[in-house]
């Protein structure tokens, strides 16, 4: 049973890299399938709307991307080596929550904005506090980088008048595979 829980250990490790391979093959794979979208112009949400073309392929890629997520929070949680990394892995699992509720209020819908917004938010959250935790495990050479980037990257996303929805929601994606790739070096 033991050497099964660590095997599976090892699989969640890739998680949080299998969720964004799977976000982007589903926003190219949408765009592909709406020639009408402009990245300049739209929002990604846009190509989960009902006047998109098979929206259903971003919605319920959504939800995937959202659901492996939270498989990669139980990762940060079972790695974490004190409380704060910990919440930091539970702000990873609500994000994941909000990431599904975007493919299950598609945009158009009433609450699409608000959970929409609050996947980045909690993904910021998520960052900033393992940026805390690895502070206080004693971790130096990523910390600060986290902290940083928990704290400038939101304010970057609502301080620059971003030419459409899509490349601010482009940036926050990067910056949340950006830190992914760099978990990779903490947690094993």
């Amino acid at each position: 049973m033991k050497e099964a829980y660590s095997r599976l250990l090892k699989i969640l490790r890739y998680s949080g890299v299998v969720a964004a391979v799977v976000a982007w093959i589903v926003i190219f794979t949408c765009i592909s399938l709406n020639p009408w979208f402009i990245f300049t112009e739209h929002a990604f949400s846009d190509l989960g709307a009902p006047d998109a073309n098979m929206p259903w392929i971003y919605n319920y890629g959504l939800i995937l991307t959202g659901a492996v997520m939270l498989l990669y929070s139980v990762y940060q949680v079972e790695k974490a080596e004190n409380n704060i990394e910990a919440v930091g892995g539970g702000f990873t699992f609500i994000a994941g929550l909000f990431l599904m509720l975007i493919g299950l209020f598609p945009s158009g819908t009433r609450p699409h904005t608000f959970v929409s917004t609050w996947f980045f938010l909690q993904a910021d959250m998520a960052i900033l506090t393992w940026g805390l935790g690895l502070i206080r495990r004693g971790e130096k050479r990523y910390s600060y980088i986290f902290v940083a980037m928990g704290i400038i990257s939101p304010l970057i996303g609502f301080l620059i008048d971003w030419p459409s929805a899509a490349t601010v929601e482009a940036f926050g994606i990067v910056v949340i595979d950006v830190w992914v790739l760099l978990m990779l070096k903490i947690l094993k």
